[in-house]
């Protein structure tokens, strides 16, 4: 008799993975002439990575780590959810919910490896469009 297997193993995000994706993110953030923070968390929220430019303002460490939880719990690009906040929309009141809070601000992007979601990358500092910009950059780069 034949087994299937249930679950193929995916390998975790590891600490090259993650300084890939913070060197990428900081260097599009460069390019574009932006002064940024990057947050990279492991599949269960844990930081495996975290940069701060010091010209960058002081809340930009802190957006980016909440940019990339929001990512992560939803496994979805915070861009991708801002509506769902605004008043009637499927996660209203979900900001104010959690004992974490989330941040829905473009800038958050989760890692998939292989359909699993293993990680996610935020940035902070620039505008919305800029960051989520920059954390797409490097993704796509890791990918």
């Amino acid at each position: 008799m034949t087994s299937t297997p249930t679950s193929v193993a995916v390998a975790p995000l590891t600490i090259q993975d993650a300084e890939a994706l913070v060197a990428t993110a900081c260097t599009a953030a460069e390019a574009a002439g932006v002064t940024v923070a990057v947050t990279v968390l492991d599949a269960g929220g844990h930081l495996l990575a975290f940069r701060r430019d010091d010209r960058a303002v002081l809340v930009a460490g802190e957006t980016s780590t909440r940019k990339a939880y929001t990512a992560l719990q939803l496994g979805a690009p915070t861009a991708e959810l801002v509506d769902a906040v605004k008043p009637g929309g499927l996660f209203h009141t979900l900001p104010t919910a959690l004992d974490r809070p989330l941040l829905f601000i473009a800038g958050g992007v989760p890692v998939f490896r292989d359909g699993r979601l293993v990680g996610a990358v935020g940035v902070g500092g620039g505008a919305p469009e800029q960051d989520h910009g920059f954390a797409t950059a490097a993704v796509e780069a890791l990918a």
